[in-house]
């Protein structure tokens, strides 16, 4: 079920009218309508997959439990491992047996060696990256007595399934959302109208933004040896704002879609493009991953403790993991590698925390330098996204080789471009709406307190007049659910 779809048009109301008419405000009621209805939601995609949602959430429940009861911390550290070593053990077989299987076949044809590996026609499970890092941070949480056990099994798996987060995040901390999902929730309605608002732009972030501008970037990469060098810069900048526009908006109508049943998830976007560089982007997207990462992998490695030399390689090996996590093939690893290597000049001049602010904080414009910053951090990022959405490494040095050629002065044409005018037009709208709201949450967060109510309204009749008339309704699958 698709957040952009007319079933979940349908499914969020009447899961919302339940849950605060039909419960009579009973907690455990609630918490098993969301169990429930997050289950319905993950079947819509395939049932067969529920019970390896439902195993995890039990494994990662009963070692809990086993790890904060545990005597001493031998027998800790061997439920921790458990834990782990079978929830890497669902994700290694169903994520990435073909890509080790082809590669170690690849790797030995390179030998003289001629091997065949039988690989298996798996479907990845939608979201099994997002709910085994719920469930991992869980278990590791509990072995270093950061929180207790949630003995109540409805409410833990309502942690590790609700429909809003299940699919493609964020990635949430049991000590952020366990506490809200076992405390009694009271309808709030100003809560409730924000969370519609950052619905409408969530929406309007993949509807109209990501699913327009899918289309001329899967133009331009699907034939990327017919173009031109200027074509090709162009395709890259569609795709920059696709995968912005689809994952961003899928946060918002999460965040937004929880916030309706009185929850609070992570934030997980704060205006990436505009960061003036690669350490503060990375603190800008996808920031639950990051700071998992961060947390789980990053600081247990020695974190930024150790000498230069140890700070480079765990530096090197959490933007390797990220790119991975992403997908099993050798062109997430190189965009990894890439963040790193652009990330390394700021580590090494300790120049890697200079920007933590907001840019231009309670001023229109940002200054020359802050521009010039911030358009040099877009196209460092633009370029590494090439890796990311080519389909192999081949296809994404012929892309670039190609960028890097003397067509790269022609004037950009591709099929379709008679469209173009329409998409950076809305383009140019939505930067201009999410620089003004960068200091918000999310773009249109604290209009209710600038703009009188006429003109917000006005602006959110247009909001939804442009999501109807430029909208995509192809019901495209967000980018992330691959993942």
């Amino acid at each position: 079920m698709l957040f952009n779809s007319l079933s979940f048009a349908i499914f969020l109301p009447v899961v919302f009218f339940l849950y605060w008419f039909g419960t009579k405000g009973k907690l455990q009621r609630q918490n098993i309508l969301l169990l429930v209805s997050s289950y319905f939601f993950y079947a819509c995609w395939d049932w067969r997959f529920m019970f390896l949602l439902i195993f995890s959430t039990g494994l990662d429940y009963y070692t809990g439990i086993k790890i904060y009861e545990a005597a001493n911390k031998k027998k800790k550290l061997f439920w921790l491992w458990l834990s782990i070593a079978i929830n890497l053990g669902f994700l290694g077989f169903f994520k990435y047996y073909n890509f080790f299987a082809d590669s170690f076949a690849d790797g030995l044809s390179q030998l003289g060696l001629q091997v065949n590996f039988n690989t298996l026609n798996v479907i990845l499970p939608v979201g099994i990256s997002f709910y085994t890092f719920h469930g991992l941070s869980y278990v590791i949480d509990l072995y270093y007595n950061k929180i207790k056990p949630e003995r109540n099994f409805i409410d833990y798996s309502v942690f590790v399934s609700f429909f809003p987060l299940l699919v493609a995040g964020p990635i949430e901390r049991a000590n952020h959302l366990l506490p809200q999902i076992v405390k009694k929730r009271e309808f709030d309605y100003s809560k409730a109208v924000d969370g519609l608002r950052q619905i409408l732009w969530g929406l309007f972030k993949k509807i109209v933004i990501a699913d327009n501008c899918a289309q001329s970037a899967n133009l331009i990469f699907n034939n990327s040896d017919a173009y031109s060098g200027s074509t090709l810069v162009l395709g890259a900048i569609y795709f920059a704002f696709q995968i912005y526009g689809d994952f961003s908006g899928y946060s918002d109508i999460a965040l937004g879609t929880a916030r309706l049943f009185g929850i609070e998830l992570l934030r997980n976007f704060s205006f990436p493009y505009f960061s003036r560089d690669i350490a503060e982007f990375w603190r800008r997207w996808h920031i639950s991953l990051s700071s998992w990462f961060k947390d789980y992998l990053y600081i247990p490695l020695g974190g930024s403790k150790g000498g230069m030399w140890m700070k480079i390689r765990n530096t090197f090996i959490i933007f390797l993991v990220s790119g991975f996590w992403h997908g099993a093939n050798w062109t997430f690893i190189a965009w990894g590698a890439l963040n790193a290597i652009f990330f390394l000049p700021l580590l090494i001049f300790d120049k890697n925390r200079q920007n933590i602010g907001i840019v231009a904080q309670g001023r229109l414009l940002p200054t020359f330098k802050e521009a010039c910053m911030m358009l040099s951090t877009f196209c460092l990022t633009t370029f590494a996204w090439i890796f990311f959405r080519a389909e192999n490494l081949q296809h994404a040095f012929k892309y670039i080789s190609k960028i890097f050629s003397s067509s790269l002065f022609l004037i950009p044409y591709y099929r379709g471009i008679s469209n173009a005018t329409t998409t950076i037009a809305l383009l140019i709208a939505f930067i201009l709406i999410e620089w003004f709201g960068r200091e918000g949450q999310y773009a249109i967060a604290d209009l209710n307190l600038k703009w009188k109510k006429p003109v917000r309204y006005a602006l959110y009749y247009v909001i939804a007049i442009l999501i109807i008339v430029f909208g995509n309704f192809d019901q495209n699958q967000f980018i992330y659910f691959q993942f």
